[in-house]
């Protein structure tokens, strides 16, 4: 069958998606944790960036070949199709559209209350931030279910607006703090030396991974890419380098407007005093909305696909009663049934982290890091991947098929031994909570049934 998609976009134009997909919430909300868990290190927050980035810049080079070698391929569902099986192709998908999509969504609408309620100066913990997360989440389930050209002109727009804050701290911060010697004092001293340096580099590997979440998503344009097999690798590569630039550049750029001491101890609120400490009460404040504004275009970018999840399913007549799932709204042009539904497990999974994660805990062990684990379990997900590559494209040249994989490979071990180091017993009782939701997995796998 010939591929409807017109090839539309030029090098430019897929690596400013690479970078628009990437870069949202997660360097403000993670940088302070980063900080906590190195003890005031900035140099080793520094490392656990420029690490997490290298392991994305080359898991990215892996999939852009594989998306150049399955030229009709689209999404990380079909590569594990097309790499695996069709039947491990149909459990990536489960997972994705029943714990990773969900949950790092949730997460994100409570990061938006939570900016929202810094601004404001209300609790981030309390009934008012997560009232604000929830009408996040059902703002942005309503954009994207009813208009769903307003949903891009939004992510278009915040794509743009996001990097304004990051590029100010950085460059402006940075000046500042060379200027006061801010940046020296931070760079030269530990506030907290009691945290070893293994076991703080490992839970920032883990932390920094949410923020550069979302980069496999730029895999699928390949269709619509002019000259695809060279600026597909080409786009994520360069992409890839100018997140991480960006990322380092911001830490930095903290570094030079508040002591760590004080971003530690403020906790939630060290970005919005980093900044008016820059700019001025007025203009800091003004600045930090683009934060929020950020938080909303990254929400908004994690819907989309939320609400696709049991349609990607129901498409290949699997899930849970496909008929009802894989139904489109011929005026929306949108899966109605399943952008429900998406909604559902959102609203559950946010729950949950309420529960696991910012109130005494609700279900005993069972509390864990959604913001965290189900991203490092994707990690997991794509060994297999890269493994058949190694194995299956024999006509590869050897950077392509071996170096490249087995470095994707050994990036992605590392990420999971580091989750399991940082997160302990809390990783078991996760795996426990993914088994599950894996097995009632296995009740919905219908075979395909061939298209006439």
């Amino acid at each position: 069958m010939e591929n409807g998609l017109k090839k539309k976009y030029g090098l430019a134009m897929a690596i400013a998606m690479v970078v628009g997909i990437v870069i949202g919430s997660g360097v403000f909300f993670k940088a302070e944790i980063v900080l906590k868990a190195t003890g005031g290190n900035m140099p080793l927050g520094i490392a656990a960036w420029g690490i997490v980035g290298l392991i994305m810049i080359v898991c990215s080079y892996t999939f852009a070949t594989m998306a150049t070698k399955y030229e009709k391929v689209n999404g990380l569902v079909d590569y594990a199709e097309a790499a695996v099986s069709d039947g491990y192709g149909y459990y990536v998908g489960w997972f994705i559209a029943t714990i990773y999509n969900p949950t790092i969504t949730s997460v994100l609408a409570w990061v938006s209350a939570r900016y929202t309620c810094v601004l404001l100066g209300w609790d981030i913990t309390g009934g008012s931030c997560m009232t604000i997360a929830c009408f996040y989440l059902v703002g942005s389930y309503a954009i994207n279910a009813l208009s769903p050209i307003v949903a891009g002109k939004f992510q278009v727009s915040t794509t743009v607006i996001k990097l304004i804050p990051l590029m100010l701290m950085a460059v402006v911060g940075t000046v500042v703090g060379l200027a006061t010697g801010i940046t020296a004092d931070n760079f030269t001293k530990v506030v907290d030396s009691s945290v070893g340096v293994g076991g703080g580099l490992f839970a920032s590997i883990v932390a920094v991974a949410f923020a550069y979440e979302g980069w496999i998503i730029a895999t699928s344009i390949n269709a619509e890419l002019r000259d695809s097999k060279k600026n597909l690798p080409r786009a994520l590569i360069l992409g890839s380098l100018i997140v991480v630039f960006v990322y380092i550049f911001y830490y930095i750029g903290l570094a030079g407007a508040v002591s760590t001491e004080a971003l530690m101890e403020s906790g939630q609120a060290g970005a919005k005093m980093a900044f008016q400490n820059i700019f001025g009460s007025v203009w800091g404040s003004l600045i930090f909305v683009f934060v929020i504004i950020s938080c909303l275009g990254t929400l908004n970018g994690l819907m989309v696909g939320t609400t696709r999840g049991m349609y990607a399913l129901a498409a290949r007549n699997r899930g849970p009663n496909p008929e009802a799932f894989k139904q489109v709204d011929k005026v929306t042009n949108m899966p109605t049934n399943s952008s429900v539904f998406g909604l559902f497990l959102c609203a559950f999974w946010l729950l949950y982290f309420y529960g696991a994660n910012l109130t005494e805990p609700w279900f005993g062990p069972f509390c864990f890091d959604t913001s965290e684990l189900p991203i490092v379990t994707l990690y997991g997900a794509y060994i297999p991947i890269f493994l058949m590559l190694i194995i299956k494209e024999k006509d590869l040249s050897g950077f392509k098929r071996f170096v490249m994989p087995i470095l994707s490979i050994a990036g992605c071990i590392f990420m999971v031994v580091a989750a399991c180091l940082a997160h302990k017993m809390a990783v078991v009782y996760y795996l426990i909570v993914f088994a599950v939701i894996m097995f009632i997995g296995v009740f919905f796998r219908k075979p395909r049934k061939t298209v006439q």
